[in-house]
C-alpha cells in the first residue's frame, strides 16, 4: 500500500474541517440579529396586563370568599363588596325586592342580602314588645361589627386572588405579590373615595323595586320622613330596623298609614289613550289614600268626539279629578268632561279649591293632534303662561291665593315664576324638577299612558310615569315626592323613588313662599 504524504493528509483534514468552520463563523456573526429581530414588552403594555389580573383577581376573590353572614336583629343577612362603576348601597330583600341607596360614589358598591327571618328571635319580639326599643342599637352594632368583618375579609379576598390569579399568570413570585400589593391599594383607594364621598342623606331618597315598590309606608308618611330617619352614621341600622318589622309581614305588605295633616296629590300626564292607566290610577288612589288627581293635559290622541267614551271611568277613580287641556285635547273633549262627575275641568286661569287645596290652570293653547307646530307656537305658549300669571296675582289680591298652578306645556308654566310656590306641567313624556329664578318649583310629569301608541314606535317601550305630591294641610307646601315609574308595554318592573325639597333635608332651613 502506497504511503500518503502527511502533508497531504494535513490539507486534507482542513478542507474536511471547513465547513464545521464556516457555520460556526456564520452563527457566530448572526446571533447579535436574530436577538435583536425578537420584540420587547412595551412598559405601558406590562402595566396594563398587570392592571388588568389584579382587577380579575381581585373580583374573583370578592366573589369566592369575599362575603361574610351577619345576624343583623332577627335576620340573617350576607354582606358583600361588589366592583360597581357608581357606587351605592343595595339591600336584596327577598322575595320582596330591592331598595338601592346612593351613598356614595366609588368603584365598589356594598351589597346587603337578607337571606331569612329568624324565628326564634322574631319571636321574641313578638313576645317581649318592650326590646323593641332597644333594637336599633343592636342592629347598630351588629352592621359595625359585619361592616369591619367585610372590610378585614374584602382585603384578604382582593389579595389572595390577585397573588394567585398573578402566580399563574406570570409564574414569578415577585410579580404575583406585586399584583397582591396593588390589589390591596385599589381597595384601599376605593374605601377612602367611598368614605369622602360618603352621603348619609341617601337613607331619606331611597329607590324601591320589586313588591317592595308597592310598600310606601316602609319610609313613613312626608310629615314623618325627618323625624323617623334620623342622619347619623347609623342610617344603615335604621334601614334594616325597617326592613325587619316589614320581613315579618311578608305575606301581607302593610298598607300606607295616611298622616291625617298630610294632603296626597297624584299627579298624571299624557295619557294618549291607553287604557291602562285608569287601572293603575285607581290603583294608586287606594294604596297611597289619595286626595285629588291632577291631569296635566294629553289625556286624548286626537280630541275627537269618538273617544269622549275613553273618559268616562274617571268619574270611578275614587278621588276628584283636576284637568287642563293638552295640544291633544280639543275643546270637545274640554266640554265632555266638564259634564262628567266630580272632574274639575280648570281654563284661562280659573282657580277652584279641591281637598284643601286651591288650583289654578290654563289650557294649551294649541291643538296638534298630528303633532305638528303651528307658527308662532311658542309665543302662544308664553301668552297663557302670562295670562295664568296675572289670573294668580288676581286671586292673591282677592285673598284667595293659588298652591298649585297646572299648564301642560313646560314654556306656558315658566310664566308663572314667583307667582305660585308649585306649577305643574307634561307635554315632554319624561319627569323633571325644577326650581325657577323666583322661587317657584316646577314638576313635570312623564306619560302616564307610557306615550300611548307611541309606545313601540322605539326599540324600548316607554315607561308609565306618575308621582305622588305630599303636601302639609297647614302651609300648603310640598314636603316630598314619590316619582312611580311601570315597565312601559310587555314589561313588568317597577320602582318608587323618594325625594324631599332642599328645604326638607335634614339642616335644610324652610323656603321662603314664591310669591311677593
Amino acid at each position: 500500500m502506497a504511503r500518503v504524504p502527511a502533508a497531504v493528509l494535513t490539507a486534507t483534514n482542513r478542507i474536511r474541517r471547513a465547513p464545521r468552520a464556516l457555520t460556526r463563523h456564520y452563527r457566530a456573526r448572526q446571533a447579535p440579529s436574530t436577538i435583536q429581530l425578537v420584540p420587547q414588552p412595551h412598559p405601558w403594555g406590562r402595566a396594563l396586563g398587570l392592571v388588568t389580573v389584579v382587577l380579575l383577581g381581585a373580583w374573583l376573590g370578592l366573589l369566592i370568599v369575599g362575603n361574610v353572614r351577619v345576624s343583623v336583629g332577627p335576620m340573617n343577612t350576607t354582606m358583600t363588596l361588589r366592583p360597581s362603576v357608581s357606587g351605592g348601597t343595595k339591600i336584596n330583600v327577598s322575595p320582596l325586592g330591592a331598595l338601592q341607596l346612593d351613598s356614595h360614589v366609588a368603584p365598589v358598591r356594598l351589597d346587603v342580602n337578607v337571606d331569612q327571618l329568624d324565628p326564634e328571635r322574631a319571636q321574641a319580639l313578638v313576645d317581649h314588645p318592650e326590646r323593641l326599643s332597644g333594637l336599633q342599637d343592636e342592629v347598630a352594632d351588629d352592621v359595625a361589627h359585619g361592616t369591619r368583618d367585610l372590610a378585614i375579609r374584602s382585603c384578604v379576598a382582593v389579595v389572595a386572588g390577585a397573588t394567585a390569579l398573578g402566580l399563574a399568570v406570570y409564574r414569578r413570585p415577585r410579580r404575583a405579590l406585586a399584583a397582591g400589593g396593588l390589589a390591596l391599594t385599589l381597595l384601599a383607594a376605593s374605601g377612602g373615595t367611598a368614605a369622602a364621598t360618603w352621603n348619609p342623606n341617601s337613607v331619606l331618597e331611597p329607590k324601591f323595586s320589586g313588591l317592595l315598590s308597592s310598600a310606601p309606608s316602609l319610609v313613613g308618611d312626608a310629615r314623618s320622613i325627618v323625624t323617623e330617619f334620623d342622619v347619623y352614621q347609623k342610617e344603615l341600622a335604621r334601614l334594616v330596623t325597617n326592613v325587619t318589622k316589614l320581613y315579618d309581614a311578608t305575606s301581607t305588605l302593610p298598607a300606607y298609614q295616611p298622616d291625617p295633616t298630610t294632603i296626597r296629590v297624584l299627579h298624571v300626564s299624557d295619557i294618549h289613550l291607553n287604557p291602562a292607566s285608569w287601572k293603575i290610577i285607581a290603583s294608586l288612589v287606594e294604596q297611597y289614600q289619595v286626595n285629588v288627581i291632577v291631569d296635566s293635559g294629553d289625556t286624548m290622541d286626537h280630541g275627537s268626539a269618538a273617544e269622549n267614551g275613553f273618559l268616562d271611568p274617571i268619574e270611578d277613580l275614587g278621588a276628584p279629578y283636576v284637568w287642563v287641556r293638552g295640544n291633544h285635547d280639543s275643546m270637545l273633549t274640554q266640554r265632555y268632561l266638564e259634564d262628567l262627575d266630580n272632574v274639575h275641568v280648570l281654563d284661562e286661569g280659573r282657580a277652584t279649591t279641591v281637598a284643601g287645596l286651591r288650583f289654578a290652570g290654563i289650557g294649551d293653547p294649541q291643538f296638534t293632534p298630528d303633532r305638528t307646530n303651528k307658527p308662532g307656537a311658542e309665543a302662544s305658549q308664553e301668552l297663557a303662561g302670562a295670562r295664568l300669571a296675572s289670573a294668580l296675582r288676581d286671586q292673591r289680591a282677592a285673598g284667595t291665593p293659588v298652591d298649585v298652578a297646572i299648564a301642560h306645556e313646560p314654556s306656558a308654566a315658566r310664566e308663572v315664576d314667583g307667582e305660585v310656590p308649585l306649577v305643574l306641567a307634561g307635554h315632554l313624556h319624561h319627569d323633571e324638577m325644577e326650581v325657577l329664578e323666583q322661587g317657584t318649583r316646577l314638576r313635570i310629569e312623564g306619560s302616564t299612558g307610557g306615550s300611548g301608541l307611541r309606545a313601540i314606535e322605539g326599540k324600548y317601550p316607554d315607561p308609565i310615569e306618575t308621582s305622588i305630591l305630599y303636601f302639609d294641610r297647614d302651609t300648603k307646601r310640598l314636603q316630598a315626592w314619590d316619582e312611580i315609574e311601570l315597565g312601559g308595554l310587555g314589561l313588568t318592573t317597577a320602582e318608587v323613588s323618594r325625594h324631599l325639597p332642599e328645604e326638607n333635608q335634614p339642616g335644610g332651613t324652610p323656603s321662603a313662599p314664591a310669591s311677593p
